[in-house]
């Protein structure tokens, strides 16, 4: 039990960092820790909607607190969270995460599997399309985006990530790099704040779905609540550049670990 809980702190913290560092939930990378790592380790396992759950959990508090660590961070420098751009895609991506949350339900764990290991293809996909180098020197007032673009696609990718127990950054960060033409800092910070957003529904419909893990979910988010703020501030003194390629990195390993236990 000792063992359990020290391993759901340490994939909190590992999660939460990169939440914190490149602006995701965490979820992304949670979601195959929680999966594999207890296995690694001989202790039980979770089932794929107690992993959803779990994850969405932690989500909810690594982007909470990687937000705050932002917000701090900004009052001594350039702020870099849009404020119209979190509102709109924030809103979207709630109601769209409470309606997945909702639908996992009735869903099977292979179900569950098979959608995350779309998501993380299509997120590859998106990352790895250039974007112009001009982009990124627009200032937050000086960015403008697509209003009923940024409201459908943070709908639908809400809806999808609510299943797997995402806050559904990995998809929004490309689609807000790549269709709405954001820069990467300034997306890198407004998405912390619509994660945390769309978090809120994906966590009630996780808790009336009833399959949060209540101890190793607390001990996961002590974990997010370490490792999120040290991201937020090691991200602020990064090259643009390296935190796009770490981000399509990450999510591509992802995708061929899950496509492999599919497959296999």
């Amino acid at each position: 039990m000792i063992m359990q809980l020290v391993i759901m702190v340490l994939i909190g913290l590992i999660g939460s960092f990169f939440s914190g560092l490149l602006g995701i939930g965490g979820a992304i990378i949670n979601f195959p820790l929680l999966l594999y790592m207890p296995e690694w380790f001989g202790l039980e396992v979770f089932t794929s909607k107690e992993v959803a759950a779990i994850s969405m959990l932690q989500v909810f508090f690594a982007s909470l607190s990687g937000l705050l660590a932002n917000r701090i961070s900004s009052r001594k420098g350039e702020a870099y969270i849009h404020r119209p751009l979190v509102l709109q895609m924030g809103v979207s991506t709630l109601v769209g995460s409470l309606i997945g949350s909702l639908a996992s339900m009735v869903m099977s764990s292979a179900a569950i599997n098979v959608i995350y290991g779309f998501l993380a293809v299509i997120a590859v996909l998106l990352m790895i399309v250039p974007t112009r180098a001009t982009m990124e020197n627009r200032s937050v007032e000086e960015v403008t985006f697509n209003s009923w673009m940024a409201s459908g696609s943070a709908f639908l990718v809400g809806g999808i990530a609510g299943i797997v127990g995402a806050g559904g950054a990995f998809i929004l960060i490309p689609i807000m790099l790549t269709v709405l033409k954001i820069p990467t800092r300034i997306t890198i910070a407004s998405s912390l704040a619509i994660v945390f957003l769309s978090a809120v529904g994906g966590v009630i419909g996780k808790l009336a779905s009833g399959d949060i893990p209540l101890w190793p979910s607390l001990f996961a988010v002590a974990g997010s609540l370490l490792g999120a703020p040290i991201g937020a501030m090691v991200s602020r003194r990064l090259n643009v550049r390296l935190l796009r390629y770490a981000l399509a990195g990450l999510i591509a390993l992802t995708a061929v670990k899950i496509w492999s236990d599919i497959i296999g």
